[in-house]
């Protein structure tokens, strides 16, 4: 607890790790019961943004969203963001008015209520040594549901908010399905929480919606060109500085 004044400590162990383990399994519990007559995961996904908007206002983030003007809400994206924090899930959840499911590692179906959720509600798990043709195919049936996908595309969270290069795989599903790209922002959520530690902060979270990218005209060939740009529009949009640290932020 080096630096951190312990009373955050005490509060996250003692307050936010109960209330958010509460959040889970009580919302979990109704999405996958939900799951029993609504094939589609809609009422699940109500039950995911709202556990999103509760963690958030527990801990006290606020997140001041921007772009959300640039997108139809009749189409079907797939939002590339970077990932600072493992609180980026419950932001893009209760950030993006989407029928949202994740592209994850198929490890987190293990995780209780949590992993249950994703898989009785339409998330995508993939192996990913052996992701498969299959995924193609359940992205186009996500997107017949009107459906859009949230992926993390440098495959890990940052330490210190500096943006890695981002992997291709996404890319190349969202190319073969003929989904357009929306780049997203996510700005100072590693003061929230910060990888590798146990101690949640208050915080102010910008989260930027950039203008969508269509893919239908790119060939496979120039996925990592692609996966580049989508990066580069990232970049610009993070002022998160590397030396900054959780024991900076104000206290309220």
């Amino acid at each position: 607890m080096t630096g951190i004044p312990p009373f955050r400590w005490w509060r996250t162990v003692f307050f936010l790790i109960p209330a958010v383990s509460l959040y889970t399994i009580v919302l979990g519990t109704i999405s996958i019961a939900s799951s029993l007559f609504d094939k589609s995961g809609d009422l699940g996904h109500r039950c995911a943004r709202a556990w999103a908007s509760l963690i958030l206002r527990t801990t006290g983030v606020h997140v001041h969203v921007s772009g959300l003007d640039r997108l139809d809400r009749s189409r079907s994206y797939v939002f590339a963001a970077n990932h600072q924090s493992i609180y980026d899930i419950p932001i893009v959840f209760a950030s993006l008015p989407f029928q949202l499911r994740i592209v994850a590692k198929d490890s987190l179906a293990k995780v209780p209520f949590l992993g249950w959720h994703l898989q009785r509600t339409g998330h995508l798990l993939v192996d990913r040594s052996h992701p498969g043709a299959g995924i193609v195919k359940k992205m186009a049936r996500l997107v017949g549901e009107h459906h859009s996908l949230i992926v993390f595309p440098e495959g890990t969270r940052s330490v210190d908010g500096t943006i890695a290069r981002f992997k291709r795989g996404s890319f190349a599903l969202a190319v073969d399905a003929g989904l357009p790209i929306v780049p997203i922002t996510i700005d100072g959520s590693v003061h929230v929480m910060r990888k590798g530690r146990l101690t949640v902060c208050r915080g102010d979270v910008t989260f930027t919606v950039h203008a969508p990218i269509e893919t239908k005209s790119v060939a496979r060939g120039a996925v990592r060109d692609l996966s580049d740009r989508v990066r580069a529009i990232v970049t610009t949009g993070a002022r998160t500085s590397v030396a900054a640290d959780t024991s900076s932020l104000p206290r309220r």
